[in-house]
């Protein structure tokens, strides 16, 4: 258990305000009274959640050429512990993770892509004879109304491109989004790092209020230069340092929204590209994860959900000489090319979010660092995706949620395990423990 000596006391909930704006500050040792348990206090580490989707499935012994192409599956435990070439990101994290065979989500089942993204977090079959939306409270929802009341925002929905997509049925209810706060309420998925950033600094409740606002302040930082110098004075050398990169941060994101917003549109009609999304889909991708890392630090929220490509995205990757959208090649055919081109994406993202990891896990917060204090959850809707298929589904559990969750091991599941047995071993090691989730048949006791 962490104890502190500090000359000083700040409140965990301590913002740096300026003329129409408030920034959250992160955990600083300043925060803990002298001579106190970190854990009393409180400044004591608080958990998060994220949940990381990824559509198409991935390629697993799910083929016609079985474990020969399986890239996926991770094997062992402990030392022995040895993960599929596609999750070779997670590597340097391997105490963190823990992979499973077996999971099916029969929720979505022969719904080709219409209900994947919305079942993936609530197990629930949506009744689409309804004429609104008709579904469940999504597991990110959940632990959203325990977790993130604390916070000035109880969770944050993004997506690396819009999520409504022709070929994932339209634009429906189910397809849009992963995320429901209540049976009829789905939550939008906001793919603008621009209106992100904007909500994470507080800055304007309306879009006219928000371009207001940017026109006559040009940085988050600027409008609270005076209190920050003020700030530092009263801290120590160590979390001088810690302010000091932290604001570094909100800078850089600050100069790369608005690269974003610069260009010149004049003349040409772009009615899904709002300004603030990047053309390039690697920065696109990069700013959204770095924005959600900022939000865990910042302690803005402490619920996370994001897309990272949409269901039914025919978006290209010509970055890794794949021929053709992500979706088309997702139908393989069998065809050990298209095989391998899919295999790509799915490891890049992973890359992707291996990157983000690394920045929890640099981010030092008490005893210990973000990603010791958090739980997150990577994966996808479907398992073959060139059959349309939801088993066996491809997820990863991640994090350490202070102690609760031990790595370094894959579990093998008896055939047909319930997706919703995870979530609710994931509500379970949040602190949040239910009876039973959707059509769960109980927790995961080796996870």
């Amino acid at each position: 258990m962490a104890t502190f000596l500090t000359k000083k006391h700040l409140s965990r909930r301590t913002f740096l305000r300026g003329s129409g704006v408030a920034l959250g500050l992160p955990f600083l040792e300043a925060m803990v009274p002298a001579a106190t348990a970190l854990a009393a206090t409180a400044a004591s580490p608080k958990t998060r959640a994220g949940f990381f989707y990824l559509p198409h499935g991935a390629i697993m012994d799910n083929t016609i050429f079985g474990k020969e192409v399986d890239t996926w599956t991770s094997t062992g435990k402990g030392a022995d512990f040895k993960l599929g070439a596609t999750l070779t990101a997670l590597e340097p994290f391997k105490n963190y993770v823990t992979t499973f065979d077996h999971l099916e989500n029969a929720a979505s089942q022969g719904s080709v892509h219409t209900l994947n993204p919305a079942t993936w977090l609530s197990c629930v079959r949506p009744d689409t004879s309804a004429k609104g939306a008709s579904l469940a409270t999504t597991l990110d929802q959940i632990i959203a109304q325990k977790l993130g009341q604390e916070t000035s925002l109880p969770s944050i929905e993004l997506a690396a491109e819009t999520t409504v997509q022709i070929a994932a049925g339209n634009g429906g209810f189910y397809a849009v989004t992963t995320s429901f706060a209540a049976p009829n309420k789905p939550l939008p998925m906001e793919y603008n790092p621009r209106k992100v950033f904007i909500q994470l600094m507080g800055e304007g409740d309306t879009a006219a209020e928000r371009d207001a606002l940017l026109k006559k302040n040009a940085s988050v930082l600027d409008m609270i230069a005076e209190r920050t110098a003020t700030l530092k004075k009263d801290l120590g050398p160590g979390d001088q340092r810690t302010l000091s990169d932290y604001l570094d941060t909100v800078r850089e994101l600050e100069r790369r929204v608005g690269m974003a917003s610069s260009r010149d549109l004049s003349g040409i009609h772009v009615p899904d590209a709002p300004v603030g999304e990047f053309e390039n889909f690697e920065q696109q991708l990069n700013m959204m994860f770095d924005l959600i890392a900022l939000a865990y630090q910042a302690d803005l929220t402490r619920v996370a959900t994001f897309v990272m490509a949409a269901e039914g995205t025919d978006r290209p990757y010509p970055n890794l000489n794949v021929a053709g959208g992500f979706h088309p090649v997702s139908h393989h055919a069998n065809q050990r090319e298209r095989i391998a081109e899919l295999q790509r994406i799915q490891r890049w993202h992973m890359d992707r979010f291996g990157v983000f990891l690394k920045k929890l896990a640099d981010t030092q917060e008490g005893d210990g660092s973000i990603l010791d204090h958090s739980l997150f959850l990577y994966g996808s809707n479907m398992g073959n995706s060139n059959q349309h298929d939801n088993y066996p589904l491809p997820e990863v559990l991640i994090g350490g949620a202070k102690g609760k969750h031990v790595g370094g091991k894959h579990v093998a599941l008896p055939e047909r395990t319930p997706l919703a047995n995870v979530h609710m071993t994931i509500l379970d090691k949040l602190g949040i423990p239910q009876p039973n989730f959707a059509n769960s048949t109980g927790l995961i006791t080796e996870a």
